[in-house]
């Protein structure tokens, strides 16, 4: 009689959760989609955002058996594509490479045609990759010290390039201005070959220039590293010190691209994109090709995300507050 009643009870909770199934929407049941996964990319094909999104999606799509296609969508700094995707149909086709620009800078600068944490919902961070701070040989320091000693001693004597008003490489400057005392001269340019550009022909004294853009020049001479400016040093970089181990504990200004969908997608799509998102970035195959192209994968949970972005958005707000930043 009680194995009767087991079994009975057992049926019952059966059906009771299959009908908790069946009344779920049919999109959150569906994974993976039945159509084309649109993955959609804020930049130009060929920049870092797009190498680090097709390495993904090419191994994403051969493990849930599905096409992923690649939706460059540039302009705007990246916020025609995150406003794109924040109005897209909540059936977990459509994903964004969401970039630290649009989720955290742009809020504090413009208005927006979208709401970054109501209208888009965390995934998974992607890959990130720290700026390197490099002055041109002709400068004559060869530290950070050295470098910070100089602009101390003649304020504003010093200045330094980037690829334009508060992109990451200028907020990194003005993040480093106010956590070492100092007063640098930010010099924007229309993207990162004119910056370097000039560097290399002594007209600016410093950039905050990305790795894989200045390491020809360091090794030739021409350009002296000085530091990286995330919290580890990079695995094509290991006999550069961060900042933040060069006496300024915390610093942290990388560029990242996140995973991140409309926030009318379904939390069950959203955690199962994160499950599949992991397994890529996990893969060997996967992090050895990032890894050569100087892009740091970064799995992570959805929870993990939304903790970051947060902080990120509290720390860029502080510093275009204080240094008074605008991009008009």
């Amino acid at each position: 009689m009680k194995n009767k009643l087991f079994i009975q009870r057992c049926v019952a909770t059966t059906l009771i959760g299959l009908a908790g199934l069946l009344a779920l929407p049919a999109h959150a049941q569906d994974f993976p989609p039945k159509k084309p996964v649109n993955l959609v990319v804020g930049f130009a094909a060929g920049g870092a955002a797009d190498t680090a999104a097709r390495l993904i999606a090419r191994k994403l799509g051969e493990n849930i058996g599905q096409t992923v296609l690649i939706d460059n969508r540039p302009g705007a700094g990246g916020n025609i594509a995150h406003q794109f995707v924040a109005s897209a149909p909540a059936d977990g086709a459509t994903l964004l490479f969401g970039s630290v620009g649009p989720l955290t800078i742009a809020p504090h600068l413009m208005k927006l045609g979208y709401d970054p944490v109501k209208d888009l919902s965390p995934i998974t961070m992607g890959v990130n990759f720290p700026n390197v701070l490099v002055v041109h040989s002709g400068v004559g320091v060869k530290t950070l010290a050295e470098y910070v000693a100089l602009a101390k001693k003649k304020p504003g004597s010093l200045d330094f390039a980037s690829t334009g008003a508060a992109s990451a490489s200028h907020l990194a400057g003005e993040l480093f201005n106010v956590q070492a005392g100092i007063e640098t001269v930010h010099i924007p340019y229309k993207g990162g070959a004119p910056a370097m550009q000039d560097l290399l022909g002594g007209r600016v004294a410093s950039y905050y220039s990305t790795p894989s853009t200045s390491a020809q020049y360091i090794e030739s001479g021409k350009l002296i590293a000085l530091a990286t400016t995330g919290l580890t040093r990079p695995a094509f970089m290991p006999n550069v010190p961060t900042i933040a181990e060069s006496g300024y504990p915390g610093f942290n200004a990388t560029n990242w691209y996140a995973f991140v969908a409309s926030s009318k997608t379904s939390p069950l799509l959203l955690d199962r994109w994160n499950l599949e998102l992991v397994k890529v970035l996990n893969s060997p195959d996967v992090r050895e090709q990032l890894l050569k192209h100087g892009l740091t994968p970064m799995p992570g949970t959805r929870t993990d995300l939304a903790r970051y972005i947060a902080s990120e958005t509290v720390t860029w707000g502080r510093i275009i507050k204080a240094r008074k930043i605008s991009v008009e």
